[in-house]
């Protein structure tokens, strides 16, 4: 099994994005990583330890749960539906050379953000501590992005025009995406030990660091979104200018300035 056989897979399941150009970042995303580790469980079958099946599991797990709560959330929350709408009607006039050049960019990244749990396979690598530590810090990123999102649901049930600020949002105003970057973190842990070379070293880096610049840019997008919403209200200043943005207990509260994350 190569590498070219997760990209075929991530471009099938990303394909949803042609249906709706958003779908490329959201739907298509949570499908493709599902996908991808389903396909290396059944790929390298034989040589399945209890410890990468585990990773090959959180990997379907953690695509399902997003493409679920993202399916559910697009279906109930008309707050959602709002901001989705102006987003899928600009993506309709997008033309289709740049949402092909997009469909490739975002399999590219599922299939960067995977691969080092198809380099442990692929290496036949003997279990090491890092493995299970990287096991470990995942289902912790996972739970907490998980956390996040339930805790974010429940408050726009109760208050679907505001902002969320209880829970894990005192802390941090983007606990989901600091769930994401641990999860992925976890997964690049857990294949560290069994990279070998430049050749396989390289493209787990990259493919953590797009990621992280992901979340960031997700974060400034959101920052400028509520800006935009409640920035009259002294209250959400208070609550902006007093909890950070995305990594706790360190001082960054926006990334407004920093135009170079898109958004």
């Amino acid at each position: 099994m190569s590498y070219w056989t997760l990209l075929a897979v991530s471009l099938i399941f990303s394909a949803v994005g042609f249906i709706g150009y958003v779908y490329f970042f959201s739907l298509g995303y949570g499908l493709s990583v599902a996908a991808i580790g389903a396909a290396l469980a059944i790929g390298f079958w034989q040589r399945l330890t209890a410890g990468t099946l585990a990773a090959c599991m959180l990997l379907v797990i953690y695509g399902l749960r997003l493409a679920g709560y993202l399916l559910i959330r697009e279906k109930r929350r008309p707050d959602y539906r709002k901001i989705l709408s102006p987003e899928m009607e600009r993506g309709k006039k997008i033309p289709l050379g740049f949402k092909a050049l997009m469909w490739a960019a975002c399999a590219v990244l599922y299939t960067l953000e995977t691969i080092p749990v198809y380099f442990r396979l692929k290496n036949n690598a003997a279990p090491d501590p890092l493995l299970y530590v990287g096991l470990g810090v995942s289902v912790c990123g996972l739970i907490l992005e998980t956390a996040a999102d339930i805790q974010k649901s429940a408050a726009k049930k109760k208050a679907p025009g505001t902002y969320v600020s209880t829970g894990l949002y005192r802390w941090v105003r983007c606990p989901n995406y600091l769930g994401e970057l641990i999860f992925w973190l976890g997964v690049l842990l857990h294949g560290a030990g069994a990279l070998r070379g430049p050749g396989q070293w390289i493209p787990a880096l990259m493919g953590y660091a797009l990621i992280v610049y992901v979340m960031f840019s997700g974060a400034r997008r959101l920052e400028l979104r509520q800006m935009r919403t409640y920035g009259s209200d002294p209250v959400f200043q208070t609550y902006a200018h007093r909890v950070p943005i995305l990594i706790p207990f360190i001082p960054l509260y926006s990334l407004e300035k920093y135009k170079w994350l898109m958004a």
